[in-house]
Formats: C-alpha cells, structure tokens, sequence
C-alpha cells in the first residue's frame, strides 16, 4: 500500500513529459466522440475527463485510495456529470447494459485479471456499445524478453502494472471484435513499454 500512495503522488509528474508529447493526442483522438453514458474503468488521476467532450455521464471507476483523492480534485476537468466510484474493474456494482462505451486506458495492464475485466465490460455495456482501448502492451523479441525478465521489480514499483502482457489477444478472446486496432512505437527505443495499442471493440 505504501508503494501505491508513493506511485499515485508522483504519478502525474512522471506522465506528464509522455501526455504532452504522446499519449494526449491519443486520448483526444480515441474519447472526443464518444457519446452517452460512459464508464471509466481505473480512471486514475482523471487524464480522460477532459477528452469526454460528448458523454452525456461519466462513472470514473478507480479502487485505488491515493488515485482516488487525486481525481476528486480534478473532476471541474469533465464536461459532464462525474460519479466517482471504487468499484474494481472485475466486479463492476452495476446493472447489464448501463453504458454505451468502457473506456479501458493504461488499466488493463494492471488489472488483477483481464479477462474478467473485459467479461464485466462486455456484460455492462449495451448492445450497441463499445470498449475503447489505450494501453501499453507485449514487445517483439528482446524487448518481449526484456519485459519478461523485469516484469516482477517493474511491477512492485509501478502499483502492480505489468509490462508484458498482450492485452489484443486477450481482448479477441473475451469475444470483442474490433472495429478499430493498431499497434505502434511511439516511445524512445529505451521506453520498455514502448508499444501501444489503440482500438475500439464491440462484443
């Protein structure tokens, strides 16, 4: 717990140089049109909040106490209605078919099971809805291997985030077709997270 109240306080100072030059546009280009009601699965310290331009409601998920503080303090960011809630991204306190979108950004690499994260998603979404994804995921060779190798110290240090996971396969086999993927390299060559994928899937 300590290691997360030490990751959540410098959290946002360590993501700033990446938000500004990377992940920003990103997040702009994958939520400013996603409309009605939204939930925001591990929503952190709000960096989505203001992307959400169109949704008519927001339910900012985030189980952490450290990030929650920090994302209480962030929601005048939001062009909607904010609702804060701790629920987990596995055990999701609400009904079937709530929400027209799930946005999943830089969580699902620290969620205890992904596979059952997407399955709570898929359940709660509506038939026309959609998860949207920004995450960092699983290298090719020696990075792969090098994400492997640091994965457990990478992980004590980063709230529990895991550099290797291949959250694309993991997606299509939660039974998500895509509509939108893509994979790139954004980051320096030294980044170990230096793949990011992007999509928006439909069940």
């Amino acid at each position: 717990m300590c290691a997360h109240r030490v990751f959540a306080a410098v959290y946002d100072r360590m993501s700033e140089p990446m938000e500004r030059e990377v992940l920003g546009e990103r997040r702009r280009r994958l939520l400013s049109d996603i409309t009605g009601q939204v939930l925001d699965i591990g929503a952190g310290t709000g960096a989505n909040l203001p992307h959400l331009r169109r949704a008519e409601r927001i339910v900012a998920a985030e189980p952490d106490a450290a990030m929650r503080t920090r994302l209480n303090s962030r929601l005048g960011r939001a062009h909607a209605p904010v609702e804060v809630s701790t629920a987990a991204a596995e055990d999701l306190p609400f009904d079937d078919t709530t929400f027209d979108a799930v946005v999943f950004t830089l969580v699902l690499c620290t969620v205890a099971d992904p596979a059952k994260a997407l399955a709570e998603a898929r359940r709660v979404l509506r038939p026309a809805g959609r998860i949207v994804v920004l995450e960092h995921v699983r290298g090719s060779g020696n990075r792969a291997r090098w994400q492997d190798r640091l994965a457990p110290a990478w992980s004590y240090f980063a709230a529990g985030c895991k550099p290797n996971r291949d959250t694309r396969a993991t997606i299509e086999r939660a039974g998500f077709t895509f509509d939108e993927v893509s994979e790139s390299e954004p980051f320096p060559r030294w980044v170990l997270t230096r793949t990011v994928l992007e999509a928006t899937a439909r069940p």
